[in-house]
């Protein structure tokens, strides 16, 4: 390189002192824009000579582009080079490193290198290597939104947008974009969403990511309650409520709702108003020297409370004393008194004497009879607390005349407990006893399925009653025909055994009539389940044979899975016709209501005897419709079938309400008592079964239902016997608790679920039995039953299991099957089915009838406000409240007539009149 050097020194040497070149200027690195070449400069003093040298190898003299100058400052030459390198120059370099250049100057000592210069070309890719994705945030939470931005020579320098404006990171401390070219903000705001974009650029072009949409929601959270309301009942038993809104905050963007009630409400008393009453006067007093004597009395007899009136009339009486033979001025009463005659007044005060004596006496008599015959006959108990649970009040008397509700008389009543009192009827058959052995305290009652063709009161009697059968046609029934149901009462062997065998033979309740175009209802007694048919469901001069039906359990299919069946199989019949109108199917349920336990679904039975999907309880169709109240569902449908309610339980705080009784009766050895106790659906078909079975049993119900809370947590129930009387009752050891596994509970599509004990007395003198029935879930919930009876009843009280009397009534057809009257109803679909600037009125009259969802249902129809008035009939069968349908079409305000306001002539309608006496 010396001899290089060497040739390449000038032949004139300046004068200055020596030294090696200096650069000014070094070439720098550079990009290749598009075709366009790039200039590398060099500058060095004192230079003879530069020569850019690129890739090792020199570059051609002709390329260069030299000027020189002299440095004012020292007299040292200054020599600047220029060269060009084009893009084509740059693409045919093949090499390890990228394409570089470097300059050489010479001076007379010696030779400097420049530093070594990149020349590389410049590009973007179009598209990011990741672009933003949109996020859903909740308020104060973080947003990260990733970029990677296009490969570039330059790296691309990343420039955040929101909504089409530079983010200044340096302005928001809440904000950082300085992370690998991420946008990270620390806690979300609402003024925070929006669409977000990633500019990339270099010096070659600008290029953007797709925009990402960033919403920031809150979550909804409810406000404090409101303060309780007033007990809404005047006088006795009523309910208070109290609210609050989904306004702390509320809900924005799409946040969620709040969970829970929005309304809680609780029962309340309110102290009866009572008024006051005067207590008998008191004695005359002495006879006074004004000639007039006193007597007083006081309003204590009740004294007024709670608001009640005061006693009207005096407190205070008085009058004269000498019948007038003394007068002594006028009196406060303005009564002349005249002068006082010992003789008269003696006789009258010796008269009063005499008559409180004989008050005396007689009172003593009475109280004296009276406790002899509570001591003979024990003493009234009258329990006026309302059963619950779909059944009515009873009153528990003496057993005077042999009546078989008879209390330990040695016992003094618990008037806080309500209880019911059984006594036996001995079935003289060796069947009986075996009901009771160790083998069969935990198997269900014998397979005996009544099937009923109408409806009545079932009570514990053993009196049979009078029966309805209705017309049955050939092909009417699905299976079978139907069967009369008698009871049974003590007969002999081979009464009793004939009795079984009919009443086994039949697997279905069912019930069917003949409608016409004016429509009806269909009830299957006591069952709860009914079928409404609208009136112009039936095609006019057409009538139809329509039946319902429940299946028992055993001949259902069961459902897969985890599903459970939470109510009755229901048919209704014949299946092969199709209504243009929906009809109203009510199927009762033992599901407590909670969307986020339960999934509650509608299934239908096809061909092959499988299960179905029709729609979920909480879906938006228009096929069909579902409104699930509390005990009840109701169903509005255009197709007949079988259909059940089956629930899929979404966690373990799912509950199935389960109806707990027990029933007793006398064993036919007369010392041992036989005490039965039933788990079954909290629903009327199951409840009815039960009863239904028990009175073949000869049973008697003991104490008034409970309702268990049995939660899905896989967790056994336990069924026990306390707190028997020692030395008057044993039971067998190891049989005082039963226990029952969790799956027999929750999947009871069997017999119903009932453990059976047998008490022993010690002796025939025995004669009541008192103790407690503990029915509990591990973990869950507890019910005791308090069971205090006389064993020796020979005579029973029907009492009334079900709270709706509809057994002498299982059809009805016309306008009686309808609360509603038939031109009330139309002016009420001609004014709500007329649309208005505010969109279709009976979207209002389906809100202020608690019907919120699922209205592109009744969209669908014909006529919205009929078939939203049909469902009405079917949620109001038994009450009928047209007072409060009044009031909601009041609260409209788009109509002038009101429900209260019918005329009596409209009212007086024999077939309406006839189905309200009958509380249908």
């Amino acid at each position: 390189s010396g001899n290089e050097n060497s040739e390449a020194l000038p032949e004139s040497i300046p004068s200055a002192p020596g030294t090696l070149p200096h650069f000014m200027e070094e070439p720098d690195d550079a990009y290749i824009i598009k075709s366009n070449p790039i200039v590398l400069r060099c500058k060095a003093m004192p230079a003879m000579q530069i020569f850019f040298k690129c890739n090792g190898e020199w570059v051609h003299q002709n390329e260069h582009v030299s000027e020189e100058s002299m440095d004012e400052t020292t007299g040292l030459k200054v020599r600047e080079v220029f060269i060009n390198v084009t893009r084509q120059q740059v693409e045919d370099f093949h090499g390890p490193e990228d394409y570089w250049c470097q300059c050489v100057a010479w001076s007379h000592l010696g030779t400097s290198k420049s530093r070594k210069a990149s020349v590389r070309i410049a590009y973007l890719r179009k598209n990011f290597e990741q672009d933003p994705q949109g996020k859903e945030v909740p308020i104060e939470g973080m947003i990260v939104l990733h970029c990677r931005p296009p490969e570039g020579v330059p790296a691309a320098e990343v420039e955040w947008l929101k909504n089409e404006e530079p983010i200044d990171s340096n302005l928001d401390e809440n904000i950082d974009t300085r992370a690998d070219h991420n946008l990270i903000i620390r806690q979300a705001r609402l003024s925070d969403s929006g669409n977000y974009t990633c500019m990339a650029a270099n010096i070659v072009a600008k290029r953007r990511s797709m925009s990402a949409t960033v919403v920031v929601y809150v979550n909804g959270g409810w406000s404090s309650w409101t303060e309780w309301s007033n007990c809404n009942a005047r006088c006795g038993r009523g309910w208070q409520k109290r609210s609050r809104t989904c306004t702390n905050p509320a809900p924005l963007n799409g946040g969620a709702f709040c969970e829970g009630m929005s309304v809680q409400k609780i029962t309340c008393t309110a102290l009866c108003p009572v008024d006051g009453n005067w207590e008998v006067w008191s004695e005359w007093s002495v006879c006074s020297p004004e000639c007039e004597h006193l007597r007083v009395r006081e309003c204590i007899a009740p004294p007024p409370r709670n608001g009640g009136k005061h006693c009207e009339g005096l407190s205070q009486e008085s009058e004269n004393c000498t019948d007038g033979l003394c007068v002594q001025g006028e009196s406060h009463a303005g009564l002349v008194l005249f002068a006082d005659i010992e003789t008269a007044s003696d006789i009258a005060l010796y008269s009063g004497l005499g008559a409180a004596v004989i008050a005396v006496a007689v009172l003593v008599v009475g109280v004296t009879l009276y406790r002899r015959s509570q001591s003979e006959y024990g003493v009234d108990v009258i329990d006026s607390s309302a059963l619950t649970g779909g059944f009515q009040t009873f009153n528990f008397k003496t057993v005077r005349q042999g009546n078989s509700l008879l209390l330990n008389s040695a016992m003094q009543p618990d008037l806080t407990v309500s209880r019911t009192y059984s006594g036996p009827i001995c079935l003289q058959d060796p069947l009986d006893k075996e009901l009771m052995t160790e083998s069969s305290l935990f198997n269900p009652l014998s397979d005996i399925k009544v099937k009923v063709q109408s409806s009545f009161m079932v009570s514990l009697g053993v009196t049979e009653r009078a029966e309805y059968h209705g017309k049955a046609h050939s092909g009417t029934f699905p299976h079978g025909s139907p069967r009369a149901f008698g009871t049974v009462q003590a007969r002999n062997k081979a009464t009793y055994v004939q009795n079984l065998s009919a009443l086994s033979a039949a697997s279905e309740l069912r019930t069917s009539a003949i409608f016409g175009h004016l429509g009806g209802r269909l009830v299957v007694p006591n069952t709860g389940v009914s079928l409404l048919v609208p009136h112009g469901a039936v095609p006019e001069e057409s009538s139809w044979e329509v039946y319902l039906a429940i299946a028992q359990r055993e001949s259902s299919p069961q459902p897969e899975g985890s599903d459970v069946l939470l109510g009755p199989e229901v048919t209704c019949g014949p299946s092969d016709l199709c209504v243009s109108t929906p009809f109203a199917l009510t199927i009762p349920h033992c599901a407590e209501v909670n969307s986020e336990h339960w999934n509650i679904h509608l299934k239908r039975r096809n061909q092959q005897g499988k299960w179905e999907e029709v729609m979920s309880v909480e879906e938006e169709t228009t096929s069909c419709y579902c409104l699930l109240d509390p005990y009840a569902c109701h169903i509005l449908l255009n197709s007949f079938g079988t259909y059940a309610l089956i629930g899929e339980p979404l966690s373990d705080c799912a509950v199935r309400q389960l109806k707990v009784a027990v029933f007793g009766c006398l064993s036919c050895n007369c010392l041992d008592y036989n005490l039965r106790v039933y788990c079954v659906d909290n629903t009327p078909c199951a409840f009815q079964e039960v009863v239904l079975d028990e009175k073949l049993q000869g049973g008697q119900l003991l104490e008034e239902p409970r309702l268990l809370q049995f939660r899905g947590n896989s967790f056994s129930l336990q069924i026990a016997v306390l707190d028997i009387p020692p030395f008057l009752w044993r039971i067998k050891p190891f049989t005082a608790c039963q226990e029952v596994p969790f799956s027999r509970v929750w999947c009871s599509s069997q017999k119903p679920l009932h453990c059976a004990f047998s008490l022993e007395r010690y002796t025939p003198a025995t004669t009541q039995l008192s103790c407690k029935i503990c029915v509990r879930q591990i973990k869950g919930h507890e019910q005791v039953l308090q069971i205090q009876t006389s064993i020796l009843e020979n005579e029973r009280d029907s009492i009334a299991f079900f709270a709706h009397e509809d057994s002498d009534f299982p059809a009805q057809m016309g306008p009686k099957a309808f609360k509603i009257p038939y031109s009330i109803r139309q002016r009420i679909c001609a004014t709500f089915d007329t649309p208005n600037a505010k969109g279709k009125d009976w979207q209002m009259l389906a809100q202020k009838n608690s019907i919120n969802r699922n209205l592109s249902y009744f969209a669908t129809q014909r006529s919205p406000s009929a078939v939203i008035l049909d469902l009405w009939e079917a949620r109001h069968q038994h009450d009928g409240d047209l007072d409060s349908l009044a009031c909601a079409l009041e609260e409209i305000g788009r109509t002038h007539c009101k429900i209260s306001d019918i005329t009596e002539t409209e009212m007086e309608e024999p077939d309406f009149n006839y189905s309200r006496q009958n509380g249908l």
